[in-house]
């Protein structure tokens, strides 16, 4: 009996001390736990170095509000001869061609015929067309169209064209496949314009300032009929051109001549942006 109890009592003891070493090993964790909240806990110094990122004025995290100056600034439009390119006008021009011949006795020049038609006009601005690596110096590129290409006094103005077709001249000489081709010279200041062909380009056999006319079957027999669909005749250099020319309208004079000297001729063209 005496043993007995001496077992009873040793095994009490050796679970008592089991359980009071659980209970230790249960408590390093929270001895754990707060060493690591320690470390992590910043110095001093550290939360000085830290606030100036955050509280400092010189950085924003927000855009600011637009000023007065640029919330009232509308956005900027074209000024000057670019706010008209790609602006189309459609009137009327009133067309009168003087015909000349040499069928006069002695074979001099003489007034044979006097013509005047009235016809559906559209003028054209652009920007300045650019090609061979030039850029056309006037302030904005033209084409004037007066009645159809096949009608008797019809007359086509083009300030400039880029020629594709050939690289070689009518002498065979080289040149750039894109050739820039300038016509006229023309000026615009605040509505005015004036211009003038300097160049009809007849020598690079593109010309395309043009005057429609039929030619008779039979030069000095006009009792024998005309060619139909008339012929295309080039514009001389020194034909010119002027009037006013804004945003919505366009009032413009014409007079000049062709190459060959048969036609003079002279148009008024009003018309009405589109």
């Amino acid at each position: 009996m005496a043993a007995t109890g001496v077992c009873a009592g040793l095994l009490g003891v050796l679970l008592t001390g089991c359980s009071a070493g659980g209970s230790s090993d249960s408590a390093e964790p929270d001895g754990t736990s707060a060493s690591a909240t320690d470390s992590t806990t910043p110095s001093p110094s550290t939360t000085e170095l830290a606030t100036p990122l955050t509280d400092s004025p010189a950085v924003e995290t927000t855009a600011p509000p637009p000023s007065p100056s640029t919330a009232d600034t509308p956005p900027s439009e074209p000024t000057g001869a670019s706010a008209l390119w790609g602006t189309r006008y459609s009137g009327t021009a009133q067309v009168t061609v003087d015909v000349y011949d040499y069928c006069s006795a002695d074979g001099s020049r003489q007034l044979a015929d006097t013509k005047t038609y009235s016809m559906s006009t559209t003028l054209d601005l652009g920007r300045p067309r650019t090609g061979g690596g030039e850029t056309e110096t006037n302030p904005f590129s033209l084409l004037l169209a007066v009645g159809q290409p096949s009608e008797a006094g019809a007359v086509s103005f083009w300030s400039s064209a880029v020629s594709t077709g050939s690289s070689q001249d009518l002498a065979g000489n080289p040149r750039d496949p894109n050739l820039l081709l300038t016509y006229w010279e023309l000026e615009w200041d605040d509505g005015d314009l004036s211009g003038r062909l300097t160049d009809p380009h007849t020598e690079q056999a593109v010309a395309l300032n043009l005057l429609n006319w039929p030619g008779l079957i039979v030069p000095c027999r006009s009792d024998l009929g005309e060619l139909p669909g008339g012929y295309p005749h080039a514009v001389a250099a020194d034909t010119t051109l002027g009037g006013e020319v804004d945003t919505a309208n366009a009032t413009l004079t014409a007079q000049g001549s062709t190459g060959d000297g048969q036609l003079e001729f002279r148009f008024d063209f009003s018309g009405t942006s589109t």
